[in-house]
């Protein structure tokens, strides 16, 4: 009964919340039912996310029951398991799931609530911040992407995925609107930091070098809230190093933690293994931001995620041809330093992640910016050009009535 009684609660918040952001961001119909759509599209997948988690086995039912190998601490209490990674997540479950004793299902539905919030934020600032919308077979992108199923599952259960994702999206959603909501971003950080502590220092890192690219921000904000970032950035690298167990960031350090990982998660498992060793780094790129396609899929999974990366592979092929300095330029603040963590987050991943199904998981928390980093190219070039074609109009039609003027004139 006590499960019910929060499902219902959170749902009706956030329908009324939906209402809400839709009044206060200026969202047409159309797109204010779509974030209700998303909703009860994301409690789907929470739901089966459980079942597929029951079923083929994860970390997930093990941080909502606390069976996890790695984490034994002797007399747990609440504060106890207060720690980065592994421990914050445990520390995050304790209360609902050991004081409360919600069960396993309703805990997936809790964590995916936060997801599709984090889905919600980035939704918003597509809308507000793009100049226009781009369609393929007649089919608008927006609000199309947001239902890429990937998106939906790995940000649906309990677990880092979900935690990470949302708090990144408030991180971006609050570093747009820096003047009124730059304590939001810091308590975000906190959250993604806590969840995993490299995500946190790229992240931060990211943002500052967006800042100092941004042409939206006043030079006196811009060298500020870029120092505070870069302050941050070499603070908290101490600490995850710490969190890493690794003593310094250089090359060799960083191959060997990415070699250790590799091992790690070249596991039957935990789904399709790859022998990234011996790929080229070209190869290797492509392995990670494209694969699994229709002939790694081993599962229902990874065969729907085929589909999707046909998708991103097709518009990553736009790149070059709508590419332009005033398009990174215009680029709105959030999407600049999500796209600037994605690539050292990136290069990062694609040397640790072995494994297919790992990989799926990892890229989830910023894949979806880069398919938005995109879209917004493409839409960027495509209201560019729509411009200029209004002023080549505009130009005749003045030509043509100093021609006419003049001919009233001479008769």
């Amino acid at each position: 009964m006590l499960d019910l009684f929060f499902i219902i609660l959170i749902v009706v918040l956030l329908v009324n919340s939906n209402n809400s952001f839709s009044k206060k961001y200026g969202l047409p119909s159309k797109y204010a039912n779509h974030l209700n759509y998303l909703l009860f599209y994301h409690m789907f997948f929470s739901l089966f996310y459980g079942w597929y988690i029951i079923n083929f086995g994860g970390d997930s039912r093990g941080y909502w029951l606390f069976t996890m190998e790695q984490v034994k601490i002797l007399n747990p209490t609440w504060m106890k398991y207060f720690g980065e990674g592994t421990t914050f997540i445990l520390w995050l479950t304790y209360f609902p799931s050991k004081i409360l004793g919600l069960s396993y299902p309703t805990g997936n539905l809790l964590f995916g609530f936060l997801g599709f919030i984090g889905i919600r934020y980035i939704f918003l600032l597509v809308y507000k911040h793009f100049p226009t919308n781009h369609e393929i077979l007649g089919v608008p992108l927006f609000p199309t992407v947001f239902y890429i199923s990937n998106l939906h599952f790995w940000t649906s259960g309990v677990g880092k995925d979900a935690i990470a994702f949302w708090a990144i999206s408030w991180f971006l959603f609050s570093i747009q609107q820096y003047k009124e909501k730059w304590w939001q971003a810091s308590i975000a950080f906190f959250f993604v930091y806590m969840t995993r502590p490299h995500m946190g220092q790229a992240l931060i890192g990211g943002a500052a070098i967006a800042i100092l690219m941004g042409t939206d921000i006043k030079r006196s904000y811009k060298f500020g809230l870029a120092a505070l970032a870069l302050i941050g950035s070499i603070y908290m690298s101490t600490f995850t190093l710490d969190a890493l167990r690794m003593e310094d960031f250089n090359v060799s350090t960083l191959e060997s933690y990415s070699s250790l990982k590799s091992g790690l998660l070249n596991k039957a498992y935990v789904g399709s293994s790859v022998n990234i060793s011996a790929y080229s780094w070209p190869y290797k790129l492509f392995t990670y931001l494209f694969r699994p396609l229709f002939f790694d899929a081993h599962n229902i999974v990874s065969f729907i995620s085929s589909f999707e990366n046909l998708l991103y592979l097709w518009l990553s092929l736009f790149i070059y041809k709508n590419w332009s300095v005033e398009a990174l330029r215009d680029m709105p603040l959030f999407l600049k330093a999500a796209m600037v963590t994605f690539i050292p987050v990136t290069f990062a991943f694609m040397n640790a992640l072995s494994n297919l199904g790992i990989a799926m998981r990892m890229k989830n928390m910023l894949m979806i910016y880069f398919l938005l980093f995109c879209l917004y190219l493409i839409v960027h070039k495509k209201y560019t050009l729509h411009l200029r074609s209004l002023d080549r109009k505009k130009f005749f039609q003045r030509r043509q009535a100093i021609i006419d003027a003049k001919k009233k004139n001479v008769e």
